[in-house]
């Protein structure tokens, strides 16, 4: 059973094939067998009954004399006593079969297959002189018949020997070019089984060809959808993969500048305890520093991989929100803490949402410090919001502008843009990818466009979220 189930599946089909049209052959074949025994024998009583209608006058001329011709037998029996005697007393010994028959035919017809010595016989009776009780025995070899059935049966083995040699040798031939997609389909998947995935997602083959009929085309077809999407998984794991090791040595390149910084300090203050105040607590209030700008980058951190996790509305605490109220308090904040740069704001009268007015605050106060940190000073900045199949805020610059090379990966995680704008803030590079983060989380989107002398956030958020 184990090797059967381990060989192929065309050779399974053939002997399948094979043993099926083996039944069928047997059940053909016996039943035709059957059909032609039961023929010949019908017809060899047919004989025997219009023999015996020419036989009363010729064995009754012949005093009851037994006629034989060709094997066949003829005598008359008297039945006395329930015992059958030929008439003239010359039957051989074995006879003893036929006189049996015939005192079973006294009043009805008989037919009987019997054995005599020389083999079977076809033998009927019938009475022909009931006031004497003379009764008429006919017997006809069978020999004819069985021959004639044995050829028929020797000939049915051939035919259907033959018939079912041809019958496997073409089933499987046609079976091994019907599957011989699936074989290719196999061979595929043993190539890319031994490719290497690990260094490159994309998948080296195929399956290709035409044939098989409609179910092996669409197998085809179901096959190499799969291995796009196999493929298109593997891409999104190794681009996923090289971003988290990114990432990791980005945040610990941050992390560990702040970490030096703090641990110098501490030195420093440790010298610095025994001497001048003052210089004790220049060095504490670097410490200080030092610590809160590691404390907003953790901040920041959790809040993406919080963001990031299965539940994206976990850091989201939902209510009624007016962004028109959130845009005028951020702007007085700006206002206060960049005097130098002018603001304009650009308000409808109401946009209401469902948001989590906390983080949406966090969104404009870090677009507003991005556009204060990488303009110089008296770079004007406009805030607008409008309703357009939504919310739309934009919040503009007419500073330098960003590098189109830059553009694609403005949002991504501690990327910096060029010197140009970057001029030494201390900042993060994390502003903009909460920024992209939490919008995304409210349903919305953030793009940018630049050019020399405007730089425009837009943030489209929907409607009663």
């Amino acid at each position: 059973m184990r090797q059967w189930r381990a060989s192929r599946l065309g050779t399974r089909l053939a002997l399948g094939l094979a043993a099926l049209s083996l039944v069928v052959f047997a059940v053909v074949g016996v039943f035709s067998t059957i059909f032609i025994r039961e023929f010949l024998a019908n017809r060899l009583d047919e004989q025997l009954t219009k023999t015996q209608q020419g036989q009363v006058d010729p064995l009754k001329n012949s005093h009851g004399s037994p006629l034989q011709s060709y094997g066949w037998y003829s005598a008359l029996f008297e039945v006395r006593d329930g015992v059958a005697k030929a008439k003239d007393g010359t039957l051989p010994p074995d006879s003893k079969p036929l006189a049996e028959v015939a005192e079973a035919a006294t009043n009805t017809e008989v037919l009987r297959t019997v054995y005599v010595k020389e083999g079977f016989y076809r033998v009927r009776a019938c009475p022909v002189d009931r006031a004497n009780n003379i009764v008429l025995v006919s017997a006809a070899p069978q020999s004819e018949l069985e021959s004639t059935v044995s050829r028929l049966i020797w000939i049915e083995v051939g035919a259907f020997a033959v018939a079912l040699g041809v019958l496997v040798l073409f089933g499987r031939i046609v079976l091994r070019r019907g599957l011989k997609p699936l074989g290719d389909m196999a061979g595929t998947a043993h190539d890319i089984a031994s490719h290497d995935l690990t260094g490159s997602p994309e998948l080296p083959v195929r399956a290709s060809g035409s044939g098989g009929g409609a179910e092996v085309e669409e197998l085809r077809t179901a096959f190499n959808v799969m291995l796009e999407h196999i493929e298109s998984s593997l891409a999104a794991r190794t681009a996923a993969n090289e971003k988290l090791r990114r990432f990791i040595a980005d945040a610990s390149h941050e992390l560990r500048t702040p970490l030096t910084s703090i641990r110098g300090y501490a030195e420093l203050f440790q010298y610095a305890a025994a001497n001048e105040p003052a210089e004790r607590d220049a060095h504490l209030a670097k410490i200080r520093a030092e610590t809160a700008r590691m404390s907003v980058l953790v901040d920041d951190l959790l809040l993406l991989a919080r963001l990031d996790s299965v539940e994206a509305d976990a850091p989201l605490r939902l209510a009624d929100t007016d962004l028109v109220e959130l845009v005028t308090a951020a702007a007085d904040a700006f206002r206060a803490g960049h005097p130098d740069r002018p603001l304009t704001l650009d308000l409808a009268e109401s946009a209401r949402l469902r948001a989590d007015p906390v983080r949406l605050r966090q969104v404009l106060d870090n677009l507003l410090t991005n556009a204060a940190v990488h303009t110089p000073p008296g770079t004007p900045v406009t805030v607008t919001v409008g309703l357009e199949d939504g919310i739309v805020l934009r919040i503009s610059d007419e500073g330098p502008g960003i590098a189109p090379e830059n553009l694609p990966r403005i949002f991504d995680r501690f990327y910096r843009v060029d010197h140009s704008r970057t001029r030494g803030n201390g900042g993060t590079g994390l502003g903009l990818a909460v920024v992209n983060s939490l919008v995304a989380a409210h349903g919305g989107s953030v793009e940018v466009a630049s050019r020399p002398g405007r730089t425009t956030f837009t943030v489209r958020l929907p409607l009663g979220r």
